[in-house]
């Protein structure tokens, strides 16, 4: 009954959902936890303001969609990223930021940094082998969301790209191994703005090399809810 009055109230308002992605795993009272470096931070507030709780970025509209999409399901979206992480970082504060908070959905965006600062791939690939291993090994019914890290031509990373993006590469594939090991959802960010640029120069999606502008935060919002949806879709 609840769904059918928000279908209703929605339509009289004019908002429609029929192109919006079913996504399985938001089941009632899920708990969706985004976790990663500056990308997924967006400036995320620190107390329990729910005005500013989430940052700004693909994670608010991913949680602004599906909170009012599914109201009813009490969902329960949270963010822990820091700006300037690497899967160290991310090692040192996962206990507190991640298993103590016990999500459903896990999702993960790592790696610009590591390759910023010229971590070795393998080291890279060590820890977040380790990090994923922790995590289902406590809570084996988790459902994993691995995005790969991304750039684009722009601002500081267009002298060098090629190398720069050659690096990067590296660790685009080792997210691909890790996504398939732990049949996790594979976020494939850099063949959605590879395309998108087709559209609109590559500054229009993002403005240094490494963080998205807004319109680059809806492309990845939209690129992440496609994947998910696809590898745990909604019977209707």
């Amino acid at each position: 009954m609840r769904l059918t009055i928000f279908a209703a109230f929605t339509a009289l308002l004019g908002i429609s959902h029929a192109d919006d992605p079913a996504i399985s795993v938001f089941q009632k009272d899920t708990r969706i936890l985004f976790q990663g470096d500056s990308i997924t931070d967006g400036n995320r507030g620190r107390n329990e303001d729910p005005n500013h709780i989430l940052g700004h970025g693909y994670q608010f509209i991913i949680a602004a969609k599906y909170g009012t999409l599914y109201a009813s399901r009490n969902l329960t979206f949270l963010n822990r990223g820091i700006s300037g992480n690497k899967v160290s970082d991310l090692e040192r504060r996962w206990q507190h930021d991640t298993l103590d908070l016990k999500p459903g959905v896990l999702s993960i965006l790592i790696g610009i940094n590591d390759h910023s600062a010229n971590v070795p791939p393998d080291l890279y690939e060590q820890a977040y082998d380790k990090l994923l291993a922790t995590t289902v090994a406590a809570n084996p019914d988790i459902r994993l969301v691995i995005c790969e890290p991304f750039t684009l031509p722009t601002g500081g990373k267009k002298q060098g790209y090629d190398a720069w993006l050659a690096g990067l590469q590296q660790r685009q594939q080792i997210v691909a191994r890790l996504a398939v090991k732990y049949h996790a959802a594979h976020v494939r960010f850099q063949s959605a703005f590879d395309a998108a640029c087709k559209i609109a120069p590559a500054e229009h999606w993002m403005w240094d090399g490494i963080h998205p502008t807004y319109s680059g935060h809806q492309l990845m919002a939209d690129e992440w809810l496609r994947t998910v949806a696809a590898c745990w879709p909604e019977k209707r």
